[in-house]
């Protein structure tokens, strides 16, 4: 898992990649990691998005934060999603990211070179 974004050739994983049944998961922790390193380069944390998203779980960016502090890798940021944020919440998000934030996902995954847009 990359979490250094400074040289322009390393990115945070997809939006659409999901972290068990939660989409946005895995790239918000790549940033939020790169962030409390001082390495995001270009990147912005937490975007809009990643607040709406954080806002649909029903999580402020401060907890976030102290959440990453916390779990250094995907099983332990996962197993809290899943013990903090009700299904109902992630199939909201999700919805949210998908539906109002489809072309969003479009530009990054362009803009990062993953042309796999198809696999929406």
């Amino acid at each position: 898992m990359a979490t250094d974004f400074r040289d322009d050739r390393a990115f945070p994983r997809r939006g659409r990649l999901p972290l068990g049944r939660y989409l946005w998961l895995a790239r918000v922790f790549d940033k939020g990691r790169a962030h409390a390193q001082g390495t995001t380069g270009e990147y912005i944390y937490p975007c809009p998005i990643d607040q709406g998203v954080m806002a649909h779980w029903g999580v402020t960016p401060d907890e976030f934060d102290r959440v990453i502090a916390e779990h250094a890798d995907d099983d332990a940021i996962l197993h809290w999603a899943q013990s903090r944020i009700p299904k109902s919440r992630a199939d909201a998000a999700n919805s949210w990211v998908c539906i109002e934030k489809f072309e969003n996902l479009d530009r990054q995954d362009r803009e990062e070179g993953a042309f796999d847009v198809a696999s929406r």
